[in-house]
């Protein structure tokens, strides 16, 4: 299964879980990356860390580490 971090730019994809053992998954799942939800890469700096994510109408930007434990479909 593949993460958010390896999304390409302006791909979509669909949480299916987030890894619950990841130091950051609480906060994670409180800015909105909540299972069932549909994402979309729209936005990466030039070494892709952090990246920028469109969620619930949002644009948000995490960490490649903490959007490597958000598992999509």
């Amino acid at each position: 299964m593949r993460t958010a971090a390896e999304l390409k730019y302006g791909e979509k994809g669909i949480i299916n879980d987030i890894d619950g053992s990841h130091p950051s998954s609480r906060r994670i799942l409180e800015v909105g990356f909540t299972p069932g939800q549909e994402i979309q890469l729209i936005n990466m700096s030039a070494f892709r860390d952090p990246i920028a994510f469109s969620v619930r109408g949002t644009i948000i930007a995490i960490r490649k580490d903490e959007a490597s434990c958000i598992k999509v479909l």
